[in-house]
């Protein structure tokens, strides 16, 4: 890796194809191999249980045996080997049950592992595309992950071993395998109430809780202005109704199914002692042993059991498998955004054709079908309004938002169809809200690279005029940023923000509203910065309010509702020299030259020209 403003003859040297590469992408291939893994873990645990519930018959055939062998024959030696041989069994019974609940642990915790990372990004690329700023993706993962480590995953994987529990009832007497197979199909019908009953209100009860999450989320970031405002009542209170109403859904759902589980309850347990009184009728009848009358009742209870438990762990099966499907979804979109071939190394020509943009939910688009050119190395003013679309553009020109209509070219090719992480590696982007990362200025500015340089840290702090600043901090650059930016100041904040941008070997910088917070000592540093990334001919696009910033810019593009109201060469496009001092709080509007608006386009058409 380069230091900060390297020139393209000597980044070309040190930055061959392939060396910086960090390959961060899931394929479809490596989803589908990732979930394929945990199925076959699966296919073990079902393995195991079907051994562990034919080790679960010892119980009842010793009693059996007992009751019949021992008892009658009084053998000492008989019941001392039926007893080794039944502890020898319950032992393995032991040792299966705790190898399955083992490998549940495990397959649970490889899930998390291997899919938390590629979660994480698409949350954060969905994000970025206009979606939910939520991690939801992840508490949904640990949801699961919790479901599989659970007691009620092993109860499913005995259900399917239940027709044979019967099936043995059936040969210690019909009479008691119909009764058990009734109770069985009695029972299924109390799981197949409970899911119709259970089902709507929990699933209204999760979209209500979701929302109240989001809601929560959205006071604790605008904390400064709830407490500043006396916000505070009001913003409990309208979580307090989004979440009543998810506590009201859950209510429901949690009353019906404890209905339904305790009568399923009250039910298995009337169908056992049923098997147990006409397995001792039809002893009286000598049909049946009284061993096996105990042994079918003990086996019946068997069978019913894990439909019991599925009863009562229904909720958290249909909570779980919602999770699952929202992390499915949210991989799925991610696969979408496949790594792509490596592409030389940009110079910084920047081509924009028919850009346009529509938000999400909306009906009328911020940008509105705009074309124009920025040569390598220009520095470029975007004006306008509040509301022109000044932000949203800056976005889409660095990739953190797709267009809804149109292309951005760099370089000739298509935005979208760079690598991410190669086109980041040539790209710095400070945005309006500055949000530092969790670590030390030193992680910061590296944009969190554990492969970084000390020089190259070093570097990008003076290429933005930091380091002064950074080595007054009590710790210097291993000085750690808490949440929130402190120790450092708003102005600090976006200094050090402003070093992330142009750390590396970046071709494309676009700034918004960088001197928003800065202090005279920031603002200078910024004009410096604007001057050496002209001469390292970074193309920089400035977005801003101030028309100081002016002066150190080749171009101004003004836009207005969206569309392009002017953009040309600066001198052109002025009414008065630059020179000439300009009244902070004068309009940029103001300044332009009455001919320049609305719709005069100044563009040279050919790249490498700087004017």
């Amino acid at each position: 890796m380069t230091t900060a403003g390297g020139d393209n003859s000597k980044q070309a040297d040190d930055v061959p194809n392939g060396t910086t590469r960090r390959r961060f992408g899931l394929t479809g291939k490596d989803l589908r191999k990732r979930l394929s893994r945990w199925r076959r873990g699966m296919m073990f645990v079902a393995l195991f249980s079907v051994i562990i519930n034919l080790l679960m018959l010892t119980v009842p055939i010793y009693l059996m045996q007992l009751s019949d062998r021992v008892l009658v024959s009084r053998s000492l030696d008989t019941l001392v080997m039926l007893t080794a041989g039944a502890i020898g069994a319950i032992i393995l019974l032991a040792l299966f049950d705790m190898v399955r609940r083992y490998v549940l642990t495990r397959i649970g915790m490889r899930l998390e592992t291997e899919l938390g990372g590629p979660l994480l990004a698409a949350s954060i690329d969905q994000s970025s595309s206009g979606g939910s700023s939520d991690v939801q993706g992840l508490r949904d993962l640990g949801s699961v992950r919790a479901f599989i480590s659970g007691p009620v995953v092993p109860l499913l994987f005995d259900l399917p071993v239940a027709p044979l529990y019967i099936l043995m009832v059936f040969l210690i007497h019909p009479d008691l395998g119909w009764i058990a197979t009734g109770g069985s199909i009695i029972l299924l019908l109390f799981a197949l109430a409970n899911q119709s009953l259970t089902s709507g209100p929990s699933s209204i009860s999760s979209g209500h809780a979701m929302a109240a999450l989001g809601r929560a989320q959205a006071h604790t970031r605008n904390a400064d202005a709830v407490r500043a405002m006396g916000m505070l009542p009001d913003c409990v209170r309208a979580w307090g109704e989004e979440n009543r109403d998810a506590l009201a859904n859950q209510r429901i759902a949690n009353d019906r199914n404890a209905i339904i589980s305790g009568l399923s309850k009250f039910f298995r347990l009337v169908l056992q002692i049923s098997i147990l009184g006409w397995g001792a009728f039809l002893t009286l009848g000598n049909e049946v042993t009284a061993g096996m009358a105990i042994a079918a009742s003990i086996i019946g209870s068997r069978a019913l059991a894990p439909i019991e438990g599925a009863i009562e762990g229904w909720r958290n099966l249909v909570s779980s498998l919602q999770s699952y499907s929202r992390v499915k979804q949210t991989l799925a979109r991610a696969v979408a955004r496949s790594e792509r071939i490596e592409l030389p190394v940009p110079y910084g020509d920047v081509a924009v054709e028919q850009l346009a943009y529509l938000a999400p939910q909306s009906r009328d688009p911020i940008v509105k079908g705009i074309t124009f050119e920025i040569p390598r190395g220009c520095v470029v003013a975007l004006i306008g309004a509040t509301g022109a679309g000044k932000s949203t553009l800056g976005r889409m020109l660095v990739g953190a938002i797709d267009p809804s209509g149109g292309t951005i070219r760099l370089d000739g090719a298509d935005l979208q169809n760079w690598d991410a992480l190669q086109r980041g590696e040539y790209i710095g982007y400070l945005p309006q809200g500055v949000e530092l990362f969790p670590g030390t200025i030193a992680q910061n500015i590296a944009r969190l690279r554990d492969d970084a340089t000390d020089e190259a840290i070093v570097a990008a702090a003076n290429f933005a005029g930091a380091h002064n600043l950074i080595l007054r901090q009590k710790h210097g650059y291993e000085t750690m940023i808490q949440l929130g930016g402190t120790p450092l100041s708003g102005g600090e904040r976006q200094r050090v923000a402003l070093a992330r941008a142009f750390y590396g070997s970046p071709k494309l910088v676009v700034l918004d509203e960088p001197d928003a917070n800065l202090d005279r000592d920031g603002e200078t540093a910024l004009a410096k910065c604007l001057v050496e990334a002209k001469r390292r001919e970074i193309t920089t696009i400035i977005i801003t309010q101030r028309p100081a910033m002016l002066r150190h810019v080749d171009r101004i593009l003004a836009l207005a509702d969206g569309k392009i109201e002017a953009y040309g060469p600066r001198d052109k496009l002025l009414r008065r020299p630059v020179d000439t001092p300009v009244p902070a709080n004068q309009d940029l509007g103001e300044i332009l030259n009455p001919g320049s608006v609305p719709n005069k386009v100044v563009s040279p058409t050919s790249f490498g020209r700087k004017t």
